[in-house]
């Protein structure tokens, strides 16, 4: 039907993107889970020393590192999605605002669960990033750079402005409600959290949604390019990139520990913390696709894939499962626990996650929460259950 405007069949998806989604959503889940061992009042933690192991990988190779990698795709799937839409004779920029919309929703649901919610940073961003809809590759590129060079600046900047707000993750007066095992206590705990620790506080409203802006303009480019359809053709590129980024990684990294361990004055001026967590992020993620291109870990990369489709469902039954863990409305264990419990935690329900993922997708088309969020955006009924099997073919399109 030429006036319809389907959704992309899950069969023309680009493997390697959802794999990347996979590994993201892998770290946004251990970063999420570790978080609750700060969810108390304040107290000195010692760690063993398989904690401080696992505290180190954490903060090299999944602290920021998942997040802006899932930003990235996010800019990407949006560059695919507002083609597909437009190529259907449909206005573009309507869809894919009331799409947003439908974001804010789920994300104010998250947030009731959980007070580190990612939903509506994207609802918001996805809306300015409709600015840049026409905008050419080299026009995004030249904007994406400008971002990323100027960051460090506005980081600087952003961290001498002083906001005063009440804490509430470790406040013994709001920790009432996170305990009471009230749920509608519960709720108000996360929401004035999501209020108070994120959207009023400049270090995240201004300096993490500038990283984000910049992460999702750099996907919006890379898919101009068909970048992640290209990669056995670029092999050698992303070769180069891997190792540069990584000798990138490495220089920041040591320059940047030695400035804060003698209070380098040049800290106020101008600081390069997301210059590490990019240069590291991108490392990986080209590591990632080296790995996918040259065919190993196939059966490994099949799970992620799975996990990837289901990004959205993953993300927030996390948080839900964690706040029956967590808080006053289920097990009540808090911050109660070792930092190596939260890490492996997020580790094993992830793996269950991927194995839960596989399955369902072998007889359902898409996600739960991907499938209501699509039907809700398309404004029809689209079939969830399988009909015939889905066929394995590699892939083209997200």
């Amino acid at each position: 039907m030429t006036n319809s405007y389907y959704p992309v069949e899950q069969s023309r998806r680009t493997a390697i993107v959802d794999i990347l989604r996979g590994w993201a959503i892998l770290g946004v889940a251990i970063g999420n889970y570790v978080d609750f061992l700060y969810i108390g009042i304040e107290k000195e933690i010692k760690h063993s020393t398989f904690s401080e192991i696992l505290q180190i990988t954490n903060r090299y190779f999944f602290a920021a590192k998942s997040w802006t990698l899932l930003t990235l795709l996010f800019g990407y799937g949006f560059a695919i999605l507002l083609n597909n839409v437009a190529s259907k004779g449909k206005n573009p920029v309507a869809f894919f605002a009331w799409r947003m919309v439908l974001l804010f929703i789920l994300a104010f649901i998250n947030s009731a669960f959980w007070l580190g919610d990612i939903l509506k940073d994207y609802a918001f961003l996805g809306l300015v990033l409709l600015l840049f809809y026409r905008c050419s590759t080299k026009t995004l590129a030249i904007i994406s750079a400008v971002l990323v060079v100027t960051i460090p600046f506005v980081m600087a900047y952003v961290n001498g402005l002083k906001i005063e707000h009440p804490t509430i993750a470790t406040n013994p007066e709001y920790l009432k409600l996170y305990h009471s095992g009230n749920w509608i206590d519960f709720f108000r705990f996360h929401l004035l959290a999501s209020f108070y620790e994120q959207i009023i506080v400049p270090g995240y409203a201004i300096t993490a949604h500038y990283v984000m802006l910049a992460c999702m303009l750099f996907g919006f480019m890379l898919q101009k390019i068909n970048f992640f359809e290209r990669l056995r053709e670029l092999k050698k590129l992303l070769k180069y990139i891997c190792g540069f980024s990584l000798v990138i990684a490495v220089v920041i990294g040591i320059v940047f520990n030695i400035a804060i361990i003698y209070k380098a004055g040049f800290l106020k001026i101008f600081h390069p913390l997301y210059w590490l967590v990019l240069s590291t992020m991108v490392f990986i993620s080209t590591g990632i696709c080296l790995l996918y291109v040259n065919g190993k870990l196939k059966t490994i990369f099949s799970y992620f894939s799975s996990g990837g489709k289901m990004t959205l469902t993953n993300y927030m039954s996390q948080n839900i499962l964690a706040a029956f863990i967590f808080s006053g409305i289920g097990l009540g264990i808090a911050d109660s626990m070792p930092y190596w419990f939260y890490f492996l935690l997020a580790v094993f329900i992830f793996i269950i996650q991927l194995l839960i993922s596989k399955w369902w997708l072998s007889k359902y088309n898409y996600g739960p929460v991907e499938w209501l969020w699509r039907s809700a955006s398309y404004r029809q009924l689209f079939p969830l259950k399988k009909t015939q099997p889905e066929i394995t073919a590699d892939i083209k399109t997200i």
